[in-house]
Parts: structure tokens; sequence; C-alpha cells
């Protein structure tokens, strides 16, 4: 019984430790014109409330399967101590336009503004996907 309880306490922590650990990489903000984007086109309905949306870098992008994908952002560290604290939830609704694209993620104004004291600064970010 010790054992079986051990295995069962062992994998909820497992698990609350997956959700913590996110990848790291870096942002920067771009502006508007935000449209079209490769995942919804011209159409205004693809992006969230508070504009809280991203583009992804080739590695991200996954040939378009990360359309609508959503990830959890931290700003971790950059130039100036840019970051405000906590994190944000954004939606990806582009690919990087740039090849190679030199972030991990582009963020709208909006949702970089969320996170970072300096629109066009480079951070350092924590993402995990939700």
């Amino acid at each position: 019984m010790k054992l079986f309880s051990f295995l069962i306490f062992s994998s909820l922590l497992l698990k609350q430790v997956s959700l913590v650990m996110g990848d790291v990489g870096t942002a920067a903000s771009y502006g508007p014109p935000y449209i079209p984007t490769a995942c919804g086109g011209n159409s205004a309905g693809q992006f969230p409330p508070g504009n809280l949306f991203v583009a992804v870098n080739e590695g991200l992008w996954d040939n378009g399967a990360a359309c609508g994908r959503r990830y959890r952002i931290r700003c971790m560290s950059g130039k100036n101590r840019p970051c405000k604290g906590g994190s944000i939830d954004v939606k990806v609704v582009d690919s990087c336009p740039g090849s190679p694209c030199s972030n991990s993620l582009l963020m709208s104004k909006d949702a970089f503004a969320a996170i970072s004291h300096f629109p066009h600064a480079k951070i350092n970010i924590e993402y995990t996907e939700i």
C-alpha cells in the first residue's frame, strides 16, 4: 500500500513539475498591419481579445500546425531590465515573416507591452503551450 501511495504521489508531483517548466527563447514586438496572416488570412475574427497574439519561428510553426495554439509567456530578462513580471496567454495567428526568424516569437504590440516596459526591446522569455 505504501508503494502504491508513493507512486501516485510521485506521478502527481512530476505532472506539476512538467506544468511549470517551459521552453526558453527570445521575443520582440511587431506592429500592424497584422493581416493577412498565414492562419486566418484577412479575417479580423482570428485575433483574441486584447490583441494578445504572436507569430512563431520556423521551429514552432510546424508547417502550419501551430495555428491557434496558445502559449503562456513570461519575460525573464533583457537589456535594462525590461520585464514587468507575471505572464500572459497568447494565441498563434501567423508565422514569422523573416526566414530565418531572429526570435522564437514575435508578439503583437499589445502582448509585448503587457510583459515588457520597452516596446523595442528584445527579451528572453519562457513559454509553455497551454
